[in-house]
């Protein structure tokens, strides 16, 4: 079955990412938007960790140690990039700032409640961190994953069975299979992998779907 990489999901979304956005990208495959988003295209990226104006990921060998994201990656911030304390930078998430926050998810709901923290499992290690102030406060949630977990799962269900992040706080949804948008009809399909058809893509998801 053809693929979208993850380079081309973190591509679609940053297409997706209109002039003069403020947004936050979550740990995980969602930094590698920043990558991908236009020179000519202003867009403030926001970094829980107290940052704001990030750039793309530095070259090799010019690392900051001191210039991290939340994920403790290194990355660059650009002119005019502001640094503030980090109970600033949550009074930015919890008060409406950001214009789209992109998020990983463990599973999301053909209602777009998002399950992104914990799997529930007695050994699996939670990790809340600002997760459910960014899918509450940001305007739109976009949610970047893969489209089944490695034993061949859906994470695209009817109703999630792990503990919630947010209830029905998901706008739109990019997997290496589709693009697909959350609406009070249903998951509607905006695109696909290359070569895969809407009946296999119904195959792999425990939700259903809509045609664009």
């Amino acid at each position: 079955m053809n693929k979208f990489s993850r380079d081309q999901i973190a591509a679609r979304v940053a297409q997706d990412i209109f002039e003069g956005a403020y947004v936050n990208l979550g740990i995980g495959l969602p930094t590698k938007v920043a990558n991908f988003l236009p020179s000519d295209r202003e867009v403030f990226l926001h970094s829980e960790n107290g940052l704001l104006g990030m750039g793309p990921a530095p070259a090799e060998g010019e690392e900051d140690e001191d210039l991290i994201n939340a994920g403790k990656q290194p990355v660059t911030i650009l002119t005019g990039g502001a640094y503030f304390h980090h109970a600033d930078s949550f009074a930015m998430m919890r008060g409406g700032h950001l214009d789209i926050c992109v998020l990983g998810a463990f599973q999301v709901s053909e209602k777009g409640d998002l399950a992104n923290w914990h799997t529930g499992a007695p050994d699996a290690i939670p990790a809340v961190g600002g997760a459910m102030d960014l899918a509450i406060g940001a305007k739109q949630v976009f949610v970047m994953m893969d489209h089944q977990t490695k034993s061949g799962e859906s994470k695209i269900v009817r109703e999630c069975t792990y503990p919630l992040t947010g209830v029905a706080c998901v706008n739109r949804i990019y997997t290496d299979l589709a693009v697909l948008d959350v609406t009070p009809d249903g998951l509607r399909v905006l695109e696909m992998a290359p070569g895969l058809t809407f009946d296999e893509l119904q195959a792999v998801t425990s939700a259903p779907l809509l045609a664009t």
